[in-house]
């Protein structure tokens, strides 16, 4: 098994993307999340890759997808989404299955509501959809959201920092099995110079996400895409109850908690990898 590295161009957008797997396989698309890359997805891929296609873009302001600066491109979640659009369109996929993590979670259950003939699966990877999903760090972005000003733009900085990043990482987590491979890439790419302002945009726009938990419950009503759950339950940003509410709304839904942080993957990533293997063989390939 092999990874490929591509880019496709999609408008003035430029999407790094891995891909791996059969070409005529069942796809699965992975959208990572803040402040990481597809890095995250390293170990996972040659996992899955053994009977599926999986592709995992570098979303836009992330990584090494080449987007136009601050004032030639609105960093939202909506274009986010257009792009993500955009480039399952030139890779000609028709069909997939979603793995959604953190900010990949807004963005691809955007595309899941646009499309939703086109999505096959979810895996939810503490990607929240619910308002008792978000905790109590969330309250600085929302004082920035409820008053945008300077001082409550600033305030949001912090999550910016190094140790900001680490922490991501590390909180909930045996930092003994937390590489530091992918927070140390994340901290240099978050040092590249304008990257702190289209962070703080897509902080500010994340106000958005929160507005349309709505009309993406009620397409999980409507369509029951089949949804695994793969949960740190130590995750102090999206918690455990934001998992538990996929089942009002999917009664199938299937939820799996492990003993880790934010960053599941980089703990327990071979369970995870299994749990994905055993739904999405049931679900996808009957």
């Amino acid at each position: 098994m092999t990874v490929a590295y591509k880019t496709q161009k999609v408008g003035p957008v430029e999407v790094f993307y891995r891909d791996a797997g059969p070409k005529d396989a069942p796809v699965i698309l992975l959208l990572h999340g803040y402040p990481t890359t597809s890095h995250m997805f390293r170990n996972l891929l040659p996992q899955l890759a053994t009977r599926y296609r999986v592709i995992a873009p570098d979303l836009p302001g992330f990584g090494l997808t080449k987007a136009p600066p601050r004032g030639r491109f609105d960093y939202t979640f909506e274009n986010l989404t257009r792009a993500m659009e955009g480039f399952t369109e030139a890779l000609g996929l028709k069909r997939y299955a979603l793995y959604v993590f953190d900010y990949g979670a807004p963005t691809g259950f955007r595309l899941a509501a646009l499309h939703p003939e086109r999505v096959t699966a979810i895996v939810s990877q503490n990607g929240n959809a619910y308002v008792e999903g978000l905790s109590g760090a969330w309250a600085p972005y929302q004082a920035y959201w409820k008053n945008p000003s300077d001082a409550t733009r600033n305030a949001c900085r912090a999550a910016l920092t190094p140790q900001a990043i680490r922490a991501q990482y590390v909180t909930g987590a045996n930092e003994a099995h937390v590489a530091p491979d992918g927070y140390t890439l994340d901290i240099a790419y978050f040092a590249r110079p304008g990257t702190d302002e289209i962070q703080l945009d897509l902080i500010y726009d994340y106000r958005t996400n929160v507005a349309l938990y709505d009309a993406w419950q009620a397409y999980f009503r409507e369509h029951k895409p089949p949804l695994l759950a793969v949960w740190g339950e130590k995750d102090i940003y999206f918690l455990p109850p934001g998992a538990t509410a996929f089942k009002r709304d999917i009664p199938d839904a299937e939820l799996h908690f492990y003993d880790t942080g934010h960053f599941a993957l980089e703990t327990h990533g071979a369970e995870i990898g299994e749990a994905m293997l055993d739904f999405l063989d049931r679900k996808m390939r009957g």
